[in-house]
């Protein structure tokens, strides 16, 4: 067994399949992880709840509630890390744009070791903070270039995502005008500093039109803006 890794990991494992969870719990335990497991898709939350495990291993195809809505549930309360398990090639499309707030995917049929590998390397990307910036049910995916707020895509310019992005990764941080607008233009254009204002009057009216409760970008007078965590709410149209 790998004694390297922390005991007190624990991984949910929420999978119909009884063999395949059996299996998949072996290979968790013998990498050094502890696991849980979950077949009913209508005693997930539940057991998340009991469980706090740090990782969640989702499979889409369940009884009750499907993998889909339950990772919705999971991510407009909390930013553990979710590893989605699909056997539908059409849904891979979905997953890999993070519409749902999954960290990754496997697809079935898939290798017992490369499931626990996956899970490694997410935990590690997590702890280290090397995971998009994702606070208070927002999501930035860096490689698409999109952001989501529950899950949902949000409707933002090239421009008011970058905004997003500098705030959200610094909560708390206040930004001058001039700093947010370094990180804004990539061509050096010349602007006024009062640009960034409309742009985040902009950004306020979207997230607030998407569900989110309070403005999340504060402003400092005289000085800028810095984003702040709004309450942990969940999203009422989940």
């Amino acid at each position: 067994m790998n004694t390297s890794i922390d005991a007190a990991i624990e991984v949910l494992v929420v999978e119909d399949e009884p063999r395949l969870a059996a299996v998949l719990r072996d290979y968790l335990h013998a990498a050094g992880y502890r696991s849980d497991w979950v077949a009913d898709g209508n005693q997930v939350m539940a057991a998340f709840h009991a469980r706090r495990p740090a990782l969640v291993l989702l499979d889409i195809m369940l009884p009750g509630r499907d993998g889909v809505e339950l990772c919705r549930a999971i991510r407009a309360e909390s930013d553990v890390p979710v590893i989605m398990v699909t056997a539908r090639v059409e849904e891979i499309d979905r997953l890999l744009g993070l519409e749902v707030g999954a960290d990754d995917y496997v697809c079935k049929p898939f290798s017992p070791k490369e499931v626990v590998a996956r899970v490694g390397t997410v935990l590690r990307r997590y702890r280290h903070g090397q995971t998009e910036p994702r606070q208070a049910g927002l999501v930035i995916d860096e490689t698409g270039n999109r952001a989501f707020l529950h899950g949902r895509v949000l409707d933002l310019t090239a421009v008011e995502f970058r905004l997003l992005r500098t705030l959200l990764g610094s909560p708390g941080r206040v930004w001058s005008r001039e700093q947010l607008l370094n990180h804004l233009y990539s061509d050096h254009r010349v602007v006024t500093d009062r640009t960034v204002d409309s742009h985040v009057r902009n950004l306020r009216r979207r997230l607030r039109e998407a569900g989110m409760q309070g403005d999340g970008v504060r402003s400092i007078y005289g000085v800028g803006y810095s984003f702040e965590l709004p309450s942990r709410e969940p999203d009422p149209r989940s």
